[in-house]
Formats: C-alpha cells, structure tokens, sequence
C-alpha cells in the first residue's frame, strides 16, 4: 500500500516537471486550429497596380484630378496684366471712386441746350440721364450716371443679345465707343450728365450743327439728320426714320420738333 502511494507521488512529480521544462515548448492549439482558416482566407488590403484606364477617360478634365485637365479644387490661373476688372454686369466691382474722371460744368451754347432737351424729351423723357433701354433685361450694375464708361462696356459685354442703349441720348455700343473716342474721354470717366452731354455734341456736330449756324444747311434738313441718329425724333414725313424697325417710332411730333428749332434757327427753315 505504502509504495502503491509513493508510486503515485513519484508520476505526479514527474509530470510537473514535465509540464514546466523550459527546453520543451508548449503548442498553441488556438492557433493550430485556426490556421487552416486564415489560410483560407485572403488579405484585406491588397498592394498592386491599378489596372489601366482608357485613353479617352485619362485625356479629358476631371474635377478632381489636379493632375491633367480642369479640376474643382485645383488653384485659379493667375490673372493676365492688364486684365479689365469686370466679368460680369451683376458681380463686377465698381471701379475705385479715386480713379473716376469727373466732367463739370454745363457746357454748349443756347441753341445746343435746346436740341439736346428736345432729343432728351424723344428719347428718355422718364429716366432722362439714367436711362436704360426698357429691352435690356439684365440691368447695369448701378444707375448710368455713377458707373464708369468703363463699367458701363463691361456690362455690355458681359450680356450680349440684349439691347444695350443707355443714357439720356440711349446710346448704343457701337456708336458709344465711338464718340467716346472722339470726345477724347477715357474709360475711368464717370458717365455724367456733362460726359453725356459731351458725347451727344459729337453727334450734332456730324449732323452739321455747324453748317446750319453758318445758314449752310436749312433747319429742316438738319432736323431730319438728327431723325437719323435718334429713332424717337420724327422726319418730315411724321414718322421715325426707323418706325417699325424693333418697336421704333417717333415720340414727339414734327410740328413740335419744328417749333423747338425755330427759336434757335428762326431762318433756316
């Protein structure tokens, strides 16, 4: 009995020591068991070169490529020297008060205040100097008489396909650059009433303001210059040079317009 119970002892010791050996080591049966598993399965992140893409798609602007092409994010181009301000007629920014040119002061003698009242009467006897063409559906960015003429040719050219005349004698664009030019005026002028004014004579001048003075031209015929500059004035015939053409027609009658020139040019009839 006695050595049955050291026999016992003696396997117990010997499994201890066994189990804690250190030159033995311990399998992992975790790991053994799940091996064949992760073996199975694949990586979840796998490092390899994309595939190609087709020519047409790499070629084209992307938003957000910022490598080739356009892209929402990418930097805007630095803007070229000398670039006019203006891009479009409702976000431009008006030019700096510092850099407006201001005409003062009336200026034309007695029988020029009367045509350019009469041909203000015929073509913008509401808004008179801040008049905007009633077909211009996008509008300046202010009134006519605090924009710069500048400002007022970014407007036109930011909304084309729309009538554009503005101003106490509705200018159109081209016949504004024009006289603009001849006035000698540049674009950071203010487009006041003496700038307007100034820019009208221009065109009186060409009608032949001074041959009539001289007796050169009769009134009638110079009256019937200035029908052909400005639609809302009658000819002698009743009517607007251009009545019918884009709604145009006279706004003031011959008789009127005659009587108006009469008091200046009493003998030019």
């Amino acid at each position: 009995m006695i050595l049955k119970h050291l026999f016992a002892a003696t396997f117990a010791a010997s499994a201890t020591l066994v189990s804690f050996w250190p030159d033995r080591p311990q399998a992992d049966t975790r790991t053994t068991v799940a091996a064949p598993l992760m073996q199975k399965r694949g990586p979840l992140i796998v490092s390899r070169d994309p595939a190609p893409r087709p020519a047409a798609l790499t070629q084209g602007p992307s938003l957000f490529a910022g490598q080739a092409g356009g892209s929402m994010f990418a930097p805007l181009p630095p803007r070229p020297a000398g670039t006019d301000q203006h891009a479009t007629a409702g976000t431009s920014r008006l030019a700096a008060p510092d850099r407006r040119i201001m005409l003062s002061g009336p200026v034309g003698d007695r029988d020029v205040h009367i045509i350019r009242q009469v041909i203000g009467q015929a073509e913008s006897h509401r808004d008179g100097y801040d008049a905007v063409v009633f077909g211009a559906d996008i509008q300046p960015p202010d009134r006519p008489t605090r924009l710069t003429i500048g400002e007022i040719y970014a407007w036109i050219d930011a909304t084309p396909g729309q009538n554009h005349a503005i101003g106490r004698y509705q200018f159109i664009p081209s016949t504004l650059r024009r006289v603009v030019r001849e006035a000698g005026l540049t674009e950071d002028h203010l487009f006041s009433p003496p700038v307007q004014d100034r820019l009208a004579d221009v065109l009186l001048h060409e009608a032949g303001l001074q041959a009539v003075r001289r007796g050169d031209m009769g009134r009638h015929r110079f009256m019937n210059n200035l029908a052909r500059i400005w639609a809302g004035l009658p000819t002698s015939s009743g009517r607007s040079h251009y009545h019918g053409y884009a709604g145009n027609k006279a706004s003031i009658s011959w008789a009127r317009f005659d009587a108006e020139l009469q008091q200046v040019f009493p003998d030019q009839g």
